[in-house]
């Protein structure tokens, strides 16, 4: 597996793995994948070594030098895909990113997501409270989670 920035052709991949994973709750558009990668958003893309399409992830980095934070806009596997490390290494390249920044890093969360809670916290994150009925239309609950700010990888890197 390899990871590389998304490409604005993998845009409709993402579309499909979204509404694949998130059919009750507002799958994100291809107008809004767009949006995210026309403000700059970090975006990152898994392929396999024969370049199949296996995931996506976004970081969104805001702020000014010294006072960076991130927040993580949305990690997806396709499901045949899942459990196999996919995931783990877009929420690691994303983390790596934040860690340039010393920034720490926030993300909702869907409550009943056992298994990404399960990755955020062994990557240092912690439950901060929770969102009543944040998902739409299914109204279900998100846990606000975040992890602190870890020492630069360098000095002044900017977004």
């Amino acid at each position: 597996m390899k990871l590389g920035k998304l490409r604005r052709t993998d845009v409709a991949k993402c579309v499909e793995i979204e509404n694949l994973l998130f059919p009750g709750d507002d799958p994100w558009s291809s107008r809004a994948f767009h949006s995210e990668l026309d403000q700059g958003h970090y975006y990152l893309a898994a392929r396999s070594d024969d370049e199949e399409f296996l995931g996506y992830a976004g970081l969104a980095v805001v702020g000014r030098r010294g006072e960076y934070e991130a927040e993580v806009h949305t990690i997806g596997v396709v499901p045949e895909a899942q459990g196999h490390g996919v995931g783990k290494a877009l929420l690691r390249a994303l983390l790596a990113r934040a860690d340039e920044l010393a920034a720490p890093v926030f993300l909702e969360v869907r409550t009943d997501n056992d298994t990404a809670v399960g990755l955020y916290e062994a990557h240092g994150f912690k439950k901060l409270g929770i969102r009543k009925r944040y998902y739409q239309p299914s109204g279900a609950d998100a846990y606000t989670m975040a992890r602190p700010a870890q020492a630069p990888a360098r000095d002044e890197v900017a977004p």
